[in-house]
């Protein structure tokens, strides 16, 4: 069943917050500075330069949700908004020609079966944090990456990750890992000044 088109816009419309004071503008310094600050901020730069159409104040929003619900979930909050980013660039009502929904870029069957209302940006949020935890956990010890490795069976499916114990060789699964961590790096970067080193392709 396609999804509901004017259903989506309906749940889109209805997080936003009021209309903002325009004292609120001056969040634009939260991406137009180049002065290295936490990780909240550093994301929202990320995520204001790659989205021009987000607005700095409902990235923050979004932001500082993701923030929590990684450290929640023991994942790097900046491993876990790069997926955001790659996934929507942080766009709570996008549609792929796939059909998937939303911030977080659920099937409807995917989010169904995780228990996800993929219309709900922070829902979506909570679902995807929570499969990339378990993801991570479970493959914790097992592969030399296990941020690689969840990051591929939240792409191409765990039973993929199984048969090939590690990275499958899709070049899209490969070209989407290394994309996330190219988005990662950058984020590191605007929040210390550091560069994270460069991992392979060839993860796990």
């Amino acid at each position: 069943m396609p999804p509901r088109l004017d259903l989506l816009e309906e749940r889109v419309r209805s997080w936003r917050i009021p209309p903002r004071a325009s004292e609120l503008r001056g969040l634009r310094l939260l991406y137009d500075t180049p002065v290295p600050g936490g990780p909240t901020l550093a994301i929202v730069r990320s995520a204001t330069r790659a989205n021009h159409r987000l607005d700095p104040f409902d990235a923050l929003v979004f932001v500082t949700h993701a923030v929590g619900l990684a450290r929640r979930h023991h994942l790097s909050p900046e491993f876990f908004c790069a997926t955001l980013l790659q996934e929507s660039g942080f766009n709570p009502d996008a549609l792929s020609v796939a059909g998937a929904i939303g911030i977080a870029q659920f099937t409807l069957e995917t989010a169904d079966g995780a228990g996800v209302d993929p219309f709900n940006w922070a829902d979506a949020m909570r679902g995807s944090a929570d499969l990339l935890g378990g993801y991570v956990n479970a493959y914790d010890r097992v592969y030399p990456d296990p941020y690689a490795a969840a990051l591929a069976a939240y792409n191409a499916g765990p039973s993929a990750v199984a048969r090939y114990h590690g990275v499958p060789p899709y070049a899209e699964t490969r070209d989407y890992i290394a994309d996330i961590y190219d988005r990662w790096s950058r984020i590191d970067r605007d929040a210390t000044g550091l560069r994270r080193q460069r991992r392979k392709r060839a993860h796990a």
